[in-house]
């Protein structure tokens, strides 16, 4: 929309108007300030929510791989063949055994259930996502038959234990006796305390070298698993569909949309809900554009009919009008990207200064899985929070910039 010089400085008369029009600038800053905060509101969400899938996808991926290989009695004997056809199918990068097992943890009196985890030492050191978190400890401890074990900080807190402190872990499968089954009980020291983030992982997860976990469970050279990881997560049922047949009959294929099928769902479903909620935010606003615009034709009613009889057409008037309500659409959707942006930027601080503040816990890692609250900003997304609010704002000035054009000076300046 080209204006030229005297419809520029008409607009920009009433964009920043006299002494006597306080109100109706008040009213268009109103406008600013609501599309400002509709704007900012639909970044922050949309980008926590972003961050919330990218964090739990990344931390649950880095330690259950993309899919897991699982015998049907929860062994997996012949399990080397197995990596080995894993290894050589098209699109697989990583196939490593594991065991997982659901026990009990005790220590000085406290117990705790706990998810025993078997993995091969140099798989262990080689995760990144449990090498970059140890927060005490060193994994270079864990060692086959050295009985040291790395823990989860949250199940640390919880048993109160420390690096150097030894845990008992409670297997039910243990010798047969006429009297029935001894649990196994085994003592292991304390290596590592490690934070990965997730709340459930930190608050069970042990996790040992594969030998021990063999010798603990008593599965001989058998391992529960393989997880395999694939150079495409979105496609990983298709990469694994020849694995899959070759397994058939002796182990089943799951991967992680089954295995967290009902979180990443939930979180698809709320981001949307949010999205649509949020953006009724902006159609205020935009509707507070078109209101302000309104009280400023019909203030203005004999400045237009003026302006009409000195020459002006009625797409001058159009424009002027149009320029003005766009104006304000622009500013507040500029502002709402900084104030977006500067919000993300001190999440965590906003977090903790509410939570002193108000003197509630915002963000139990209990209830929300992750330790922090997570962002990542998706620029297609907020291109296309930009276009929605500039759309609506031009929509919005159609009406009152119709009205103002249609002014018909004679009636106006009839009695003048």
């Amino acid at each position: 929309m080209i204006l030229s010089r005297y419809e520029r400085m008409i607009a920009k008369r009433y964009l920043l108007p006299g002494r006597g029009e306080a109100f109706i600038f008040l009213v268009a800053g109103i406008s600013l300030a609501a599309v400002m905060l509709g704007v900012a509101a639909l970044v922050i969400v949309m980008s926590v929510m972003n961050g919330f899938r990218a964090e739990l996808f990344e931390k649950v991926v880095g330690l259950n791989g993309h899919a897991v290989v699982q015998g049907y009695d929860g062994r997996l004997p012949d399990w080397q063949s197995v990596v080995a056809q894993a290894r050589k199918t098209p699109g697989v990068t990583e196939a490593t055994p594991l065991i997982e097992q659901p026990l009990m943890a005790s220590y000085d009196g406290r117990v705790e259930a706990v998810l025993a985890r078997g993995m091969r030492v140099e798989d262990i050191r080689a995760n990144q996502t449990i090498r970059s978190k140890v927060l005490a400890g060193s994994l270079t401890a864990l060692k086959p038959g050295s009985d040291n074990v790395a823990i989860g900080a949250r199940l640390a807190e919880s048993l109160g234990a420390q690096v150097g402190g030894e845990i008992s872990l409670i297997s039910p499968q243990g010798q047969t006796t006429p009297f029935g089954t001894v649990p196994r009980i085994v003592s292991y020291r304390v290596a590592a305390i490690f934070e990965v983030g997730v709340y459930d992982y930190d608050k069970a997860f042990v996790i040992m070298p594969i030998e021990d976990a063999q010798t603990l469970l008593m599965l001989g050279d058998a391992v529960g698993m393989i997880e395999v990881k694939t150079v495409d997560p979105d496609n990983v049922a298709a990469i694994l569909a020849p694995l899959a047949r070759a397994v058939q009959g002796k182990a089943v294929i799951t991967d992680w949309r089954s295995m967290n099928a009902t979180l990443f769902e939930a979180l698809a479903v709320e981001r949307v809900a949010m999205f649509v909620v949020l953006s009724i935010i902006v159609l205020v606003a935009v509707f507070n554009i078109l209101s302000s615009l309104i009280m400023l034709v019909r203030a203005k009613t004999r400045d237009i009919a003026i302006l009409r009889t000195m020459g002006a057409s009625r797409g001058a008037m159009m424009r002027i009008f149009m320029t003005v309500g766009v104006s304000i659409g622009v500013l507040g959707i500029l502002a709402g990207l900084v104030l977006g942006a500067v919000f993300l930027f001190y999440r965590q601080a906003v977090v903790n200064f509410v939570q002193l503040v108000t003197g509630q816990n915002l963000w139990d890692p209990s209830i929300r899985f992750l330790t922090e609250l997570p962002a990542r900003t998706d620029p297609v997304e907020v291109v296309a929070i930009v276009v929605m609010a500039l759309v609506l704002s031009v929509l919005a000035t159609l009406y009152p910039a119709y009205k103002a054009a249609s002014t018909d000076p004679v009636q106006v300046l009839r009695y003048e």
